[in-house]
């Protein structure tokens, strides 16, 4: 078998990334088993703070694919799902502190993810970073 893996391929997914790729596997079983939960068990107590997190659970999952597979399509994927990411985190986070009545329970975004010990917020700016310092080349 053949592996056709480029320098910054590698890289991306060596080191530091391998770090990075393992909090976003806790993540998206953390979030995934939670907003599972609550879809089942609670969705009527808080439909828009459970379905929030269930979007985060997919985009964890996305994003954590997207690090892991090689290629230019699957490094474009983890741009845009993290970019989504952090974007949630911020609108997220800044409607629950100034409307904090739209949830009725918390989301694993809310107050930037203050309770995930703001590992939301730092991982999309981590991941954005990482992603800059290693792109994929693009064969012409």
């Amino acid at each position: 078998m053949t592996d056709h893996t480029t320098p910054q391929q590698a890289d991306r997914r060596s080191g530091v990334g391998r770090i990075l790729i393992a909090i976003y596997i806790v993540l998206a079983l953390a979030a995934t088993g939670r907003s599972v939960y609550q879809l089942i068990e609670k969705f009527e107590q808080a439909p828009l703070a459970y379905s929030l997190s269930a979007v985060a659970a997919v985009v964890y999952i996305f994003a954590t694919i997207a690090l892991i597979a090689p290629g230019p399509i699957w490094y474009s994927v983890a741009k845009w799902t993290i970019g989504f990411e952090l974007t949630g985190v911020i609108v997220v986070g800044m409607l629950s502190l100034v409307m904090p009545e739209i949830f009725a329970h918390p989301t694993v975004w809310s107050y930037f993810g203050a309770g995930y010990l703001f590992v939301p917020l730092v991982m999309p700016i981590w991941g954005l970073l990482w992603l800059r310092k290693h792109p994929e080349k693009v064969a012409r």
